[in-house]
């Protein structure tokens, strides 16, 4: 199968190019960054908002499949500009794919569980379904909820699309400024470990290599609409901080800060829809994942601008 990955040099996107390439598949991948990902075929260099070089249109329209990844990362990117950033890289860059990608051509897109707003519903603490009213926190998931709106009119003039919302994505080559990266680094240099909020707020975290291998069948499968990619358990972030320190064999020191209104008190993925369409349920094992992470050693540095990576 040919397949084109947009945003195929960031974090889930550069997990997914080797796993397609190792089932077989012609890959061509697009990104603002010149390096081409490990196992990629045709990487095409490409500011997907503004550049219409003939080459990328030609690709996405050759496409068998196209995995839209690429965006504006960082839920707590405090530039001055982060609003028109997001709207440009989020918004834009997927309404150039979703324009471009003939109607009956399946097109993957990465949303975000943040669109959700937390696991808080009515006052309880539930998982989060994907039929569930969105409540974005925050610019960042405002635009991820501008971007699955693209895809439902995509789906509703009849075109193919299914829209992936990952939770809290870990492992190797995770980006500098999440959380696990950031505390691994602490602790390596002696420094705390910065908790925002409290230690007892919990996450829904998900194996890269898993949100990968679920993203692959989301198109092999012709799977339309949204599906959350967790593992339906949710982890305190003390929990979290005290795996990073004993797999880096240092106790850490936690320093409790503010949580923004962005952070939400807990993150649940509800995988009901996700076992049926897809066959199967990603499971964390959070010491085996974070031992592979500090195995790979830190992700290039390079921010939310160095690649349009795909979201957290």
């Amino acid at each position: 199968m040919a397949v084109v990955v947009t945003g195929a040099a960031g974090f889930i996107g550069a997990h997914l190019v080797r796993l397609l390439a190792a089932r077989g598949h012609q890959v061509v991948t697009i990104d603002r960054r010149p390096a081409a990902p490990a196992a990629a075929g045709v990487h095409l260099v490409a500011d997907l908002p503004d550049d219409h070089d003939s080459s990328v249109s030609d690709a996405l329209r050759a496409a068998e499949a196209v995995f839209h990844l690429a965006g504006r990362a960082g839920v707590r990117d405090a530039s001055a500009d982060r609003a028109r950033r997001r709207y440009r890289y989020n918004v834009l860059a997927a309404e150039r794919v979703l324009g471009t990608v003939p109607a009956g051509v399946p097109v993957v897109v990465a949303s975000s569980s943040s669109v959700y707003g937390g696991a808080l519903h009515g006052g309880r603490l539930r998982p989060s379904a994907e039929a569930d009213r969105l409540q974005p926190r925050g610019g960042y998931a405002r635009s991820k909820v501008e971007l699955e709106r693209r895809c439902w009119q995509r789906a509703a003039a009849g075109g193919l699309v299914a829209v992936a919302r990952p939770f809290t994505v870990a492992g190797q080559g995770q980006r500098p400024d999440m959380a696990i990266a950031q505390w691994l680094a602490a602790v390596r240099r002696g420094q705390p470990i910065r908790i925002l909020g409290s230690p007892n707020r919990t996450r829904d975290v998900t194996d890269v290599a898993d949100v990968a291998f679920a993203l692959l069948r989301m198109a092999e499968g012709g799977v339309m609409g949204a599906v959350n990619l967790g593992s339906g358990v949710g982890h305190r972030l003390g929990d979290l901080a005290a795996t990073v320190g004993a797999v880096v064999g240092q106790r850490p020191r936690l320093v409790i800060e503010p949580a923004g209104p962005a952070e939400p008190v807990a993150t649940l993925a509800d995988t009901r829809r996700c076992r049926r369409l897809l066959g199967f349920v990603p499971v964390t094992d959070l010491a085996a994942l974070i031992a592979r992470q500090v195995a790979a050693g830190p992700a290039p540095v390079g921010g939310p601008d160095a690649a349009l990576a795909a979201a957290p």
